[in-house]
This record gives structure tokens, sequence and C-alpha cells, in this order.
């Protein structure tokens, strides 16, 4: 049967990301050379994903597997892109295999560690020097779905960590709070002599560009910090080798989004009146339209401006109270939900070798530790046997930031 793959992106007015997507695209081609790969967007680009569909099912695909080109799971892998899929499917006759987002991935972090380590680099820095000075901004999107929200944090606590800045917080280019401009403004008045902001992004746009404008202008208002821009993730090799990972979820049938934690399905707090809203895109009156390509207002970066020039999209009033879609700052809000199709397989087994208690022999009066061996779901037993009359403790790895200046020892 014919290999075939869809990249699912969610498209820009800026032709520098339309472009990027488009690269990393053909970087996932050459990464898979049995597979016929193609690629499309929701909105605001050409091709759209329909049109991706259709070369593939020109190719002879009667099984595509489709893989949404997003970081996290908010409403556009959740509700848009699967919309989109389920519609096409329905009407011609295929069979689509839908695969999760890229999500928090030790490949992703290393992407975003090499991302981050240029920039300090650039700035005089060398591997193996304590960060204990610089603190870390991570910024990303913003999401009107607090699961993905939160795992921009989490992104940020394992840079931070993985790195040992001295200290870490994170922010948001829009939707969300705190934006980047309150964001870095808090940053400066903890005390830091070099602060780095980093873009969680896969590509360029207005965002990133107002990010490192937004970064300009708190710099300026304090001369006495160095902020570091540091490059967003583009595409990476690590990057492209998560997609390859998500491609095999969905042949293994592993490939569950977190659907605990999502506000369709759960009551969580703050957000209870959206469960189990129906599923349905609402992109379908900008599919194709209002790339920079078909723009006369700015060169090739979007500036934004069509935002302040309200132009009706063909065949479409314009909505009360809408702004104009820049790279998604909407003045209305679109509270589409879905009725999610995920199993929740999660099993977590944790068979415990001993039962982790230290038996007593009164024979020869030692307390010896049997071997209490975790033995994990994957099959690795992890142990400790001690011999008799040595000493019982565990012995773990040094911690890589045990000299971190907040850290246990300034509690003494």
């Amino acid at each position: 049967m014919m290999k075939a793959l869809m990249l699912c992106g969610h498209g820009s007015r800026d032709q520098g990301a339309v472009r990027e997507f488009a690269g990393l695209a053909e970087k996932l081609k050459a990464r898979l050379p049995d597979w016929h790969t193609d690629y499309g967007y929701l909105e605001f680009a050409k091709p759209i994903i329909r049109d991706g569909l259709d070369r593939l099912r020109g190719e002879g695909a009667g099984e595509i597997l489709a893989l949404p080109g997003m970081l996290f799971a908010a409403g556009h892998a959740k509700n848009d892109i699967p919309s989109v899929l389920n519609t096409y499917a329905a009407e011609n006759g295929v069979t689509i295999h839908y695969g999760r987002e890229l999500g928090i991935d030790l490949k992703m972090l290393r992407a975003a560690g090499a991302r981050i380590k240029e920039c300090l680099v650039a700035d005089g820095w060398q591997e193996g020097e304590p960060l204990h000075d610089t603190m870390l901004v991570v910024v990303g999107r913003g999401a009107s779905d607090p699961d993905a929200n939160s795992n921009v944090s989490k992104v940020m606590r394992m840079l931070w960590e993985g790195l040992g800045f001295g200290w870490g917080e994170t922010c948001y280019s829009g939707v969300t709070f705190p934006l980047v401009g309150p964001g870095l403004s808090h940053a400066a008045r903890l005390g830091y002599k070099r602060i780095v902001v980093f873009p969680y992004f896969l590509f360029t746009g207005i965002l990133v560009r107002r990010i490192y404008d937004q970064t300009d202008a708190v710099a300026a208002d304090h001369p006495d910090i160095r902020f570091l821009k540091a490059p967003y993730l583009g595409a990476h090799d690590l990057v492209v080798e998560t997609f390859v990972d998500r491609l095999h979820e969905i042949l293994e049938g592993t490939n569950n989004m977190n659907c605990q934690l999502c506000k369709y399905r759960e009551q969580v707090l703050g957000f209870e009146a959206e469960v189990g809203l129906a599923q349905e895109s609402h992109h379908h009156h900008v599919e194709g339209i209002g790339s920079s390509a078909d723009c006369d207002l700015c060169d090739t970066a979007c500036t934004g401006a069509c935002r302040a020039k309200p132009a009706a999209a063909p065949g479409h009033a314009p909505h009360a109270g809408h702004a104009q879609h820049g790279d998604h700052e909407h003045g209305h809000d679109h509270s589409h939900g879905h009725a999610h199709g995920h199993g929740d397989a999660h099993g977590h087994g944790h068979g415990h070798g001993q039962d982790g208690h230290h038996h007593h022999h009164g024979a020869d009066g030692h307390d010896h530790a049997h071997d209490h061996g975790h033995s994990h779901a994957d099959g690795h037993a992890h142990g400790h046997a001690h011999s008799q009359g040595h000493d019982h403790g565990h012995h773990h790895h040094p911690y890589p930031h045990a000299d971190h200046p907040l850290g246990p020892r300034s509690m003494r």
C-alpha cells in the first residue's frame, strides 16, 4: 500500500513563515524517501490542506497519515485540523489517521537548548560556565486552552533547570497572560544582569518580530541589563526527527493526545462551560485567503497593517467587533469545542521487586537492604543490590546544579 503523509500547518500572512514551513516539509520529505509527503495550511496561505490531500489522492493514496504542524494541542490541533480532515475523508472516500502535536519532547527541548546556547555563545558565554547571573524568559504563543499554556511553563522549567539559569519565567505573545511587555518588565525587576528571551515558536512571523520588538523596548528602559534575543526553533534537525517520531506513533497506535486536562472533555477550572462542544473549524472562511502574497499593504514581512484597514473576505460580511486576522488576534471569541475520539490508554505499571522495606535478619545482626528494583512498564528493572556490611544508602548521580545560589543550601 502507498505510504502517504500529510503535514498540516496553521498558515500565516507572513511570506517568511510560509517559506519556512515549506522548507520544513521538504526536509521531512527528504528524511522519509519511501513516503509520499505533502503539506497544506489551515488559513492565510496556499496550498490549503485540501490541496495537499488532493495531490496525495491523485498519486493513488487511499489511506493517509496526517500530522498537525503544531507545538502544542490547543484549538487548532484539537478542533480545526481534525474538522477539515474528517470532512475531506467523508467527501472523498479516503481514510485519514491523525497524529498528535509535537508536544513536550526531549528532542524538542534539545533543539530549544541549542537555540538558547547560540545567543549565549554570541554574547561570550562558553559551554560549562555557570548561568547563575542570567535569567531565561520563554515566550509561548498563548492560547485559550490552559493545557497548552501550561505546557509552555513546563518547557521553560525544563530549560531553566537543564541549563542552570539563575531564574526562569514564562510569558506569551497573545491571547493569555502575562504578555511579553509586562512579563519582561517584571523580569527586569528581579536583579539579573542578563536576560535571554527565547520565543518557543516553530517559525518567524508577526508574533516573533513583535516579541523581539517588545524586548528592544523593555531593554531601552533598562540599559543596565543585557537582553539577548535567542532564535526561534525553525526547522532544526531535531524538530524534523520529532515529526518522524509522531508518524511512527500513528503506525504503532500510541498517538494519544493528553485528554486528561482537555477543556473539551473535562471540567478544567475556569473553562467548565466548554465541555463537549461540537467539533468544528472556524477557518473555512479564510482558507487560502489573505496571505502576504495577495496583499499590497506591506512587502514580504507582514506588519499587521491589514488589521488597521478592514477588508472582508470574499462572500463574507465582516463580523461585528472582529479585528482582522493578523496571525490570529481575533476581536471575537471562537469558543468552538469538540468531542474527543481519543482512547486514553495510559497504563502506568510499577511492579516493585520488593515492597521497599528493609528486612531484619537476627542471625548476623545486619540490616540488609534487598534489591528494591522498580520494574517499570518498559521492561527495565532498576535496582541496587547491596552486599552485607556495606553502606546501604542509595547513591544518586550528583545533581548538575548543586551549586545553584538558590538551591537547597540557601535554605540553611
